[in-house]
């Protein structure tokens, strides 16, 4: 069984931004390229933000001093879910869905972190399109592979099945929205 940083290198890799005009052009897309965002710098303060925004100060995050002497990576590290939020402004930055009138997030099958992000690190996202299942009234369920690479580092920090899904011309009316106001 390969890796799962490797098991899908045979396809073509290309850069954001891509775009998406209908559900017909995601399901072209389907098994095609893979999409990899521009690098980002995941620095102390980002680690530092989300400890404070999350509560998770756990030293091995947010003390650079101690995580030197004590941590087996030598430094501080991202927190997990970090790394996990940032997928989402790679995923915006790499794709564009025309028309739609929503964009949302679905949630996750499977989540690892298979690997330490430095304080410091550089990641990049990729995203592969595995499937598309076609909803009532223009809406679309994408299953994405995801997987977060560290530069300089062979093994990806993060490998993810998401969920997301997108609903392509206007929205529709909401029923019953103005009741509560009378």
């Amino acid at each position: 069984m390969s890796s799962p940083s490797s098991r899908r290198s045979d396809r073509p890799h290309l850069r954001g931004p891509q775009a998406f005009e209908s559900i017909a052009a995601l399901q072209g897309f389907v098994k095609g390229p893979v999409v990899t965002g521009a690098p980002v710098l995941v620095d102390q303060g980002t680690i530092d933000a989300f400890g404070h925004a999350t509560g998770d100060l756990q030293w091995i995050h947010t003390d650079p001093a101690r995580a030197a002497l004590a941590s087996p990576f030598g430094s501080t590290v991202a927190h997990g879910l970090l790394t996990l939020g940032l997928v989402v402004s790679s995923y915006q930055a790499c794709f564009a869905f025309g028309d739609a009138s929503l964009s949302l997030n679905y949630g996750f099958d499977k989540v690892r972190f298979t690997g330490a992000v430095p304080a410091g690190s550089r990641i990049s996202t990729s995203f592969s399109l595995e499937d598309v299942a076609v909803l009532e009234a223009a809406n679309a369920r994408c299953f994405w592979h995801v997987v977060v690479h560290v530069e300089e580092q062979e093994r990806p920090a993060l490998v993810a099945d998401w969920i997301t899904q997108v609903r392509f011309g206007a929205a529709p009316q909401t029923r019953g929205r103005d009741r509560a106001a009378s």
